[in-house]
C-alpha cells in the first residue's frame, strides 16, 4: 500500500509538476502577465469606460437639472394660476354679492313704490267712502227727520183721529233733539 505523504515521486506520478500558479519558479513571469493585464485594464477602464460612465453621469445630471427646473417652473406656473383662480373666485364672489344686493334693494325699492301706490289708492278709496258714507248718512238723517214727521203725525192721527199741524210735530222733535 502506498503513503499517505506527497514525495516527489508521487507528484511524477500523477502526471507531472506542481499546479503553475504556485510553481515559485513562474512567480516572475505572471507578476508580469499581472502588469500587463493592470495596465492593459487600467488603460481600458480609462480611456473608454470612465469617459461613458462619466458621460452618463453628466447626462443625468443635467437631464435631473433640467427637469427640476421645469418642475420648478411648472410649481410656479401652478402657484400663479391658484392665485389667479382664488383672486377670480373672490372677485365673482364679490360681484355676485353685489348684483344680488343691487337686486334686492331695487326690488325693495319697487315693492316700496307699489306699497306706497296702493296705500295712497286705498287711502282715496277710503276717503271717498267716507265721503259717500257722511253724505249718506247726512241724507239718511234728513230724510230720518222727514220720516220721524210723518209717523209722528200717523201716530197722533190714529190714536186721536185728527191730524195735528206739521209746524207743532216740527217743533216737538226739535225739542226733543235739543235734549
Amino acid at each position: 500500500m502506498a503513503s499517505p505523504t506527497h514525495e516527489a515521486g508521487d507528484v511524477v506520478a500523477h502526471g507531472g509538476a506542481a499546479f503553475p500558479p504556485f510553481e515559485p519558479s513562474t512567480f516572475p513571469s505572471q507578476l508580469l502577465w499581472l502588469a500587463i493585464a493592470f495596465g492593459l485594464l487600467y488603460y481600458v477602464m480609462n480611456r473608454v469606460i470612465v469617459p461613458r460612465f462619466h458621460g452618463v453621469v453628466e447626462t443625468r445630471e443635467v437631464t435631473v437639472a433640467r427637469d427640476l427646473d421645469a418642475a420648478a417652473t411648472a410649481k410656479r406656473n401652478a402657484e400663479a394660476a391658484g392665485t389667479a383662480y382664488e383672486t377670480a373666485l373672490a372677485d365673482a364672489k364679490s360681484s355676485a354679492q353685489a348684483i344680488a344686493s343691487k337686486t334686492r334693494d331695487a326690488m325693495q325699492a319697487e315693492a316700496d313704490a307699489k306699497r306706497r301706490a296702493l296705500e295712497d289708492d286705498l287711502a282715496e278709496r277710503l276717503a271717498a267712502a267716507e265721503a259717500q258714507i257722511s253724505a249718506r248718512k247726512t241724507e239718511a238723517m234728513a230724510n230720518v227727520r222727514g220720516i220721524a214727521e210723518e209717523t209722528a203725525i200717523a201716530i197722533v192721527e190714529r190714536i186721536s183721529g185728527r191730524a195735528p199741524a206739521p209746524e207743532s210735530v216740527s217743533a216737538a222733535l226739535d225739542r226733543q233733539a235739543a235734549h
